[in-house]
């Protein structure tokens, strides 16, 4: 638990006082305030860069006024009505007038700073600003930092329309689009505005282009060539085996349809990737869902699981009538087995959630649906449902090598700021053989520890200190391939 900076029930210069601790940075606070409100305590030291930056008039921040405050902190008071809270951590907005407040504090904080990240801001929204932290994070662009405010968590670029339409529901995708351009998202501020602050023909033709290149990947390259910055490229760092496998299997389908089309093959075949758990399996499909950026449907026993008789099989039904009213799109089944095992050893009703499976996965392929299915138990799934015309494809990936391991650490390692060049020699073979979730977790702890003392970017010893924390590795077994 951190140390607050300011006790419960100490008064501020305007009359109100402090209530409970809400969010927490290296450099700052938050804190309700009794009666409604809240107040943004920061060291006075970050609140001076904001003040050479020109984000913040040099009167707006009050010293704080309390014992022992060290080092030097100030204050800024906010109503009930207006936000003052971390963009990572921000709730979800409620009205499209929150879209466009959130989008015009970012236009107007990119005018007076250019080049710093927001993904750790603080969104203050009385006075229209992102105030950058200048934390050590893994750097984001503008528009997945609006398109992570807009739905809440999920790291999709907010020119994604469709399915930052498909995440947040209330928000179509006209909404959405008007929201990207009041953020200034459409092309340089020159280009995309005209002087009455109005969105220009240009911007609305630079989105659209965006859309229909993302969201409609079965054009040529020739429709594609004109969209400029973003990354065609499908990877998986660390994971070239099932990268190979899915360009093959599924991207070069979707991307080159007529070719396959005119020989019969009409959309990706369903696909089960089994492996023991943080092999990647979960890791692979996100990413291949961001690269096709179709709108992605998770069952899960958390979702659609219940304990009435019919209730499962209908909540099934209904996700995958969802998702072919949405499609082309993807399907992910997570933890089959929880599902699909063997219909002998269950009771009637389960029995009819496996038949109610077996009847919409060849619907949802007919009607461009891609259904991926993920196990850890692949030998408790009901021999019907691995037949071909259901899942043709079964793919086993197992733990990572030192070469995969080495290749996403690095990539990992060159998205955060480091101190100088780091040998990462004896962290990949600490993390050979071990979940690629643990090469993520090691990044991110040693970024942490690096932000707790105080440093701007990740250097050695706290990386290796990262991978001390691990617990030991159990034994796995190597990637290969099942069925194909």
């Amino acid at each position: 638990m951190a140390e607050r900076w300011l006790p419960v029930k100490h008064r501020l210069p305007n009359g109100s006082v402090v209530g409970r601790l809400l969010h927490v940075g290296a450099d700052w606070q938050v804190f309700g305030l009794l009666g409604g409100g809240h107040v943004l305590v920061a060291k006075q030291s970050l609140v001076d860069q904001w003040i050479r930056g020109g984000l913040v008039a040099d009167t707006l921040f009050q010293p704080v006024d309390a014992d022992d405050t060290e080092p030097a902190l100030a204050l800024l008071v906010s109503g009930p009505d207006q936000r003052i809270e971390p963009v990572a951590d921000a709730k979800l907005p409620q009205s499209s007038v929150d879209c466009v407040s959130f989008a015009l504090s970012l236009r107007e904080t990119r005018k007076l700073e250019a080049d710093a990240p927001l993904q750790d801001a603080l969104y203050v929204e009385r006075y229209s600003r992102l105030l950058p932290t200048w934390t050590v994070s893994q750097a984001t662009s503008d528009e997945e930092v609006l398109g992570r405010w807009l739905t809440g968590g999920v790291s999709v670029p907010a020119t994604s329309f469709r399915r930052v339409a498909a995440l947040v529901g209330w928000l179509d995708k006209t909404d959405i689009q008007e929201v990207v351009e009041k953020a200034g998202l459409g092309g340089p501020e020159s280009e995309t505005r005209t002087s009455g602050g109005q969105a220009s023909t240009e911007a609305v033709k630079k989105a659209t282009a965006i859309e229909r290149a993302t969201t409609h990947p079965r054009r040529s390259e020739e429709d594609v060539a004109p969209v400029q910055g973003r990354d065609r490229q499908f990877r998986l760092a660390g994971r070239h085996a099932l990268e190979a496998f899915i360009r093959e299997h599924v991207i070069d389908i979707v991307e080159n349809a007529q070719h396959y089309e005119a020989l019969g093959i009409g959309f990706p075949s369903s696909i089960v990737l089994h492996g023991p758990p943080g092999c990647g399996k979960t890791f692979a499909v996100q990413r291949l869902t961001e690269h096709l950026d179709w709108p992605m449907y998770t069952i899960e026993s958390g979702s659609v699981g219940s304990p009435y008789i019919h209730q499962t099989a209908k909540k099934v039904g209904q996700l995958f009538a969802k998702a072919i009213s949405e499609a082309p799109s993807i399907v992910v089944i997570e933890e089959m087995e929880a599902f699909l095992s063997e219909r002998q050893a269950h009771a009637r009703h389960q029995v009819e959630e496996v038949g109610e499976f077996l009847q919409r996965i060849p619907e949802a392929h007919d009607r461009k649906v891609l259904v991926v299915g993920t196990t850890n138990r692949l030998e408790m799934l009901d021999a019907a449902v691995l037949r071909r015309g259901r899942f043709d494809h079964v793919v086993e990936v197992g733990m990572p090598s030192a070469d995969e391991v080495s290749e996403l650490l690095d990539e990992l390692l060159r998205k955060v700021p480091t101190d100088g060049d780091i040998d990462t020699h004896d962290a990949v073979k600490s993390l050979e053989g071990r979940p690629l979730s643990d090469v993520v977790f090691v990044v991110r702890e040693g970024t942490r520890l690096a932000a707790r003392d105080g440093k701007r970017a990740l250097d050695a010893n706290r990386l290796y200190a990262a991978v001390a924390s691990l617990p030991p590795a159990e034994s796995t077994s190597p990637i290969g391939f099942g069925r194909g």
